[in-house]
């Protein structure tokens, strides 16, 4: 896995952590009495995050949110700031969802299985990106909100911790490794080849890869079409 030691993008700030956010409350979430735990808020001082993500946060749906494969998410400034633009109001940290805001990071370049060093100890490993869900959009109250964000082609990155440790807003991000296959997790959102899918399941076969189990299920669907 060849060593990398800048996360930034071009021209961009420093890499670094704008706000550690975790669940403010539960709201109730559709015409069924469910609730969500989308509703993230920035934390003041130092924050432990473990294998399962930020200490205290939840997850109301735990089959398609949280647990090892995505226990951290993480959101650019940068595309908060597009998102901004476009909408005409403010998106303040955690109102996408998120348990990082960055900038200055690529997290939408980012290689799946990229690793990262957030602040003095936290690693993270890239598994996945984000899937926009009905939630979300409910919980943004946009119009075609689903289809908008996914047609964008940024959504963000799911973070495995590999080594758990304390993160506050201002700490340092520093890519420690890329794998060098060259598949981000925005290309594979935005379209899943065949070719891309062959490389990832061929780096998880020989075990240079722990593709997450949601994100293999993709991968073996694509290479499934004829």
């Amino acid at each position: 896995m060849p060593p990398a030691s800048d996360s930034s993008t071009p021209g961009s700030s420093p890499a670094r952590v704008l706000a550690v956010c975790r669940v403010h409350q539960l709201q109730p979430d559709g015409a069924r009495g469910d609730v969500t735990a989308i509703d993230k808020r920035p934390l003041d001082g130092a924050v432990d995050v473990g294998l399962l993500g930020v200490r205290g946060d939840v997850q109301a749906d735990r089959q398609d949110h949280g647990g090892p494969d995505k226990a951290v998410y993480a959101y650019a400034q940068e595309e908060a700031d597009h998102w901004t633009g476009v909408l005409q109001r403010e998106l303040p940290p955690g109102l996408f969802g998120e348990n990082l805001r960055t900038t200055g990071v690529d997290v939408d370049g980012a290689e799946v299985g990229e690793r990262w060093r957030v602040g003095p100890r936290l690693e993270v490993e890239v598994t996945m990106a984000r899937t926009p869900c009905q939630t979300f959009a409910r919980h943004l109250g946009e119009e075609r909100w689903v289809r908008r964000f996914t047609e964008r082609g940024r959504p963000g990155a799911y973070l495995r911790v590999l080594v758990p440790g304390e993160v506050r807003a201002g700490d340092p991000v520093e890519v420690l490794s890329r794998p060098g296959h060259g598949v981000t997790t925005s290309a594979f959102f935005a379209e899943r080849t065949p070719g891309d899918a062959r490389v990832l399941r061929t780096a998880h076969d020989d075990g240079s890869l722990q593709l997450a189990p949601a994100l293999l299920a993709y991968v073996d669907r694509a290479l499934a079409r004829p």
